[in-house]
């Protein structure tokens, strides 16, 4: 008797496990592709980018490393006024001032008080820009004129000592306010120094390889760079003269009395008053008339009388 095995469970036995081991092998490789997954993510958000290449340094012949060279030499931008005091720092001012006096002296003293404030300037921080004198004479009064540039510690000092020879009529005083101009000049004294002391480092320098043309070219920049630069350092200079110091005129005119009479106008007393200058442009005229006719009387008028005379005679004669 043959004894036969089933064969129908032992396939669905095998079949199961089969499965299993399957389910198994797919659940490890998706574990191992997730675990080298999240270590590729961090390794690729630790990593540095990469660095920006740059160009080599011995190629200096190029035309995008000259480029780079004369950007990097350029003047930047120059601050306007308003964003100069950016810091929160009190910003400085600088003023023009201006100060026109006229004053009265008596004519005898005119040119005394004149000398007087002239001297005292020499004694101050006081420059003397111009001067002129004009002595009294009958046909005109005297004045005279003094314009300076005074520090403003001895401004007080010489008031006081015009003060002391002459009488003030009018004194005004003006004003003008230089900061923008200057806190822009200045910027600009900054910004194109630096620009000329590029320019040096470039010509100086032996390592990098440039052209006659290149040199050239940096060479005139310079030249005209430098040319700026001292107009613009004059400009200052001036500035530095209006804003550190005053501008003081004074004028000085001969004091007038003024006459007046409590009787009212009267012809009669003013006819004497006049009565000697009257008289003598009178006496005056009749010299001149006579200077005048003197010569025709003798050249024309006695020979002609003559010749009368004696055709008359002959006449009577006859």
């Amino acid at each position: 008797m043959t004894y036969r095995m089933p064969t129908l469970p032992v396939r669905r036995h095998a079949g199961i496990a089969l499965l299993a081991l399957l389910a198994l092998s797919a659940a490890l490789s998706l574990a191992g592709c997730n675990r080298n997954g999240g270590e590729t993510g961090v390794l690729a958000e630790s990593a540095p980018p990469p660095a920006p290449m740059q160009a080599a340094a011995g190629y200096a012949g190029g035309m995008a490393m000259k480029d780079q060279r004369m950007r990097s030499v350029e003047p930047a931008a120059e601050p306007s006024a308003s964003e100069a005091q950016q810091d929160g720092t009190p910003l400085q001012r600088f003023l023009a001032v201006r100060q026109d006096l006229n004053v009265e002296v008596p004519a005898e003293q005119l040119a005394d008080a004149w000398g007087k404030v002239r001297d005292l300037c020499g004694t101050l921080k006081c420059e003397l820009l111009s001067s002129s004198l004009l002595r009294e004479t009958p046909q005109q009064p005297g004045n005279a004129m003094l314009e300076m540039r005074v520090e403003p510690a001895d401004v007080d000092r010489l008031l006081g000592g015009l003060a002391g020879v002459a009488s003030v009529v009018s004194h005004t005083t003006t004003s003008e306010d230089k900061t923008a101009e200057v806190i822009d000049v200045e910027a600009r004294i900054k910004n194109r120094t630096e620009f000329r002391d590029s320019l040096r480092t470039m010509l100086r320098d032996t390592v990098t390889k440039r052209t006659m043309a290149d040199l050239l070219a940096i060479q005139r920049t310079l030249s005209d760079t430098q040319a700026e630069l001292d107009a613009i350092a004059t400009q200052r200079k001036v500035l530095a003269q209006q804003t550190s110091k005053q501008h003081i005129q004074i004028q000085f005119t001969a004091k007038r009395a003024l006459v007046s009479s409590g009787d009212g106008y009267s012809p009669m007393r003013n006819a004497l008053r006049n009565a000697g200058s009257v008289l003598s442009e009178s006496v005056g005229s009749l010299i001149t008339f006579i200077a005048a006719v003197l010569p025709w009387l003798l050249l024309v008028v006695l020979p002609l009388g003559w010749l009368a005379r004696v055709l008359w005679r002959r006449r009577r004669a006859s």
